[in-house]
């Protein structure tokens, strides 16, 4: 991955992502060690979202598995730089490989953790203790970063240097990298494996995003993958659990009261016979 000759591209965020923010100076003494955006571990029931259909296996476009010649990725990409209307273009090396741009949107479900500023002596005393405090957040949704890549940087790579740029502290393997494509009125979404070559799938699919575009989202695999949290990010879900749980019992407990008053009251102002 080239990073020195990157040119610099700002966050399509603003700097203030106050939504779900938690830090440690705002939270109870409990909450000494890690600190998670306030946030619901399951999600409130409501009508399912119709899910976007995956891309069947005799459907795939086969991107990027064909071999080619040095003569045919010049070719695709004298060809590629012919459809571009900006300055991201791609650049052919000496030895066969290239350089380009991707453009990553992020939709992301969960908060996002990153470490929190130090302050003062404060800092010089978390040092001391070797306590690691950390600050989550939400991103905006549809939020998106450019970054400029090469022929052999592989998903999982791009999932790293998205991470390390916005400085999340988060275990990559939280995360998955997939492509999504649009098709005769149809979205199609894929997960790409941690070895495919994303820049490649940009430069045989052109620079077309309803053709092929990259969304980093949550890895999620039908289960959660609790070996991936750290052991304050595990004891904090467990203490939102603790109060999900007596906030949905109390609004019970007021939900039977309510309908207990109301009927003593009909049966109150009812007559006998």
């Amino acid at each position: 991955m080239t990073e020195d000759k990157t040119p610099s591209f700002e966050m399509t965020w603003g700097s203030s992502t106050s939504s779900g923010y938690c830090t440690d100076e705002e939270s109870d003494s409990e909450f000494e060690q890690y600190f998670t955006a306030r946030t619901s571990f399951f999600p409130k029931t409501r009508k399912p979202a119709a899910a976007p259909p995956t891309v069947k296996k005799d459907e795939q476009v086969e991107l990027g598995k064909q071999e080619w010649t040095p003569a045919d990725i010049q070719q695709k990409v004298k060809e590629y730089n012919a459809q571009i209307n900006s300055n991201l273009f791609m650049n052919m090396n000496k030895d066969a490989s290239y350089t380009g741009f991707i453009k990553v949107q992020f939709k992301l479900a969960r908060p996002v953790s990153v470490p929190t500023p130090k302050k003062g002596s404060d800092a010089g005393a978390r040092k001391a203790s070797g306590v690691k405090r950390r600050t989550s957040f939400y991103l905006p949704k549809d939020a998106s970063k450019h970054l400029h890549i090469s022929s052999r940087t592989s998903a999982r790579e791009v999932i790293e240097a998205l991470l390390k740029k916005f400085t999340v502290v988060d275990n990559p393997g939280k995360f998955a990298l997939f492509e999504r494509s649009e098709r005769h009125d149809q979205v199609y979404v894929r997960k790409l494996s941690d070895s495919e070559r994303p820049l490649r799938l940009r430069l045989s699919a052109g620079p077309n995003e309803k053709v092929l575009s990259f969304v980093l989202k949550e890895n999620e695999t039908g289960e959660v993958n609790w070996h991936a949290f750290s052991m304050p990010e595990l004891k904090n879900f467990l203490r939102i659990l603790q109060r999900e749980e007596e906030e949905h019992v109390k609004q019970i407990v007021q939900r039977y009261t309510l309908a207990r008053t109301k009927m003593q009251e009909a049966l109150a102002g009812s007559t006998p016979g």
